[in-house]
């Protein structure tokens, strides 16, 4: 499978490729595979008998409780259906910050890549989103190994720009994707808390399941600054020259509240959420995620 090498590595692909990514909720999908769908269909697990009703394919009724109770009853089964992953990128301005050796934006789109590689390779099906206060480029849901190609040339041909509005975007996502699946938030949330918590909640109760990577810059979390800095928005206009010491601990104070608060929405809405840092290997987070979910999914 040839891939970009500026978004995964082989070593990270190598390591996370053993990692199979489960939906922890009911999925819906379109072929036979791995996750349980909520549609009856024909598989071999028989869960219930329904009453026949004119119309029904008589090859369904179960002619034993006929013979034994002379009634007319239809089996239903649960049908197995395979994953479809939706990765939601943002591509906002605020994820061009970055100081170290890769910004926001080239670690979400890291975080992706790894993730397409992981659900193609267990044959499930993924599309890719990307977003700022509109959707800028959308890639359909695809099985084939040659798709990573076309997500990872998706992510490299749109850099960030504009302001973030997930409300919006995410609505717009609901309605033009039919059925339930996982959705993969890899953003930093800022410029729009609000927006984007109402966003996530909206995939949430469309019936998604949905995991939240939270990518911020070790700048923005521990706030180093030292010297006289100038501060300019990312995603407006202002600017604001200060002693960066006399700040330090009135925003972490409001970066505490602002992190407390996005958890506190995701843990009501049951998203998984995962706080990251930019200087953290990319696999070694994936791994992270990637076996607590299997392992919640063993426990059902």
């Amino acid at each position: 499978m040839p891939v970009s090498r500026r978004f995964l590595h082989p070593e990270a692909a190598q390591r996370v490729a053993r990692l199979e990514l489960r939906a922890r909720h009911i999925v819906e999908g379109f072929l036979a595979g791995l996750h349980r769908s909520p549609y009856f269909g024909q598989s071999v697990e028989f869960v219930q008998h329904r009453q026949y009703v004119a119309g029904d394919d008589v090859r369904h009724v179960d002619w034993k409780v006929w013979a034994r109770q002379d009634r007319l009853v239809i089996k239903q089964y649960e049908e197995d259906t395979n994953l479809r992953c939706t990765l939601l990128v943002d591509s906002s301005s605020s994820m061009r910050y970055g100081r170290g050796s890769i910004n926001k934006f080239e670690y979400a789109c890291t975080l992706a890549a790894c993730i397409a590689y992981v659900v193609l390779r267990q044959q499930d099906a993924v599309a890719s989103v990307m977003f700022d206060n509109r959707i800028r480029a959308r890639l359909p849901y695809r099985t084939n190994r040659g798709h990573l190609n076309d997500i990872l040339a998706s992510l490299e041909e749109h850099p960030p720009a504009e302001k973030t509005d997930l409300d919006a975007v995410f609505k717009e996502v609901v309605n033009s994707l039919p059925g339930r699946g996982l959705m993969v938030l890899i953003s930093d949330l800022l410029g729009a808390e609000q927006s984007a918590l109402r966003g996530i909640d909206t995939l949430r109760r469309a019936g998604h399941d949905v995991i939240v990577l939270h990518v911020l810059d070790d700048d923005e979390l521990d706030f180093p600054f030292a010297d006289p800095t100038r501060f300019e928005g990312l995603e407006s206009s202002q600017t604001l020259t200060c002693n960066p010491r006399a700040l330090r601990q009135g925003y972490l104070d409001a970066l505490q509240r602002f992190l407390d608060h996005v958890r506190r929405a995701c843990a009501a809405s049951k998203c998984d959420y995962m706080l990251i840092r930019t200087s953290q290997a990319p696999d070694a987070v994936l791994s992270k995620i990637l076996s607590d979910r299997m392992r919640l999914v063993r426990r059902r």
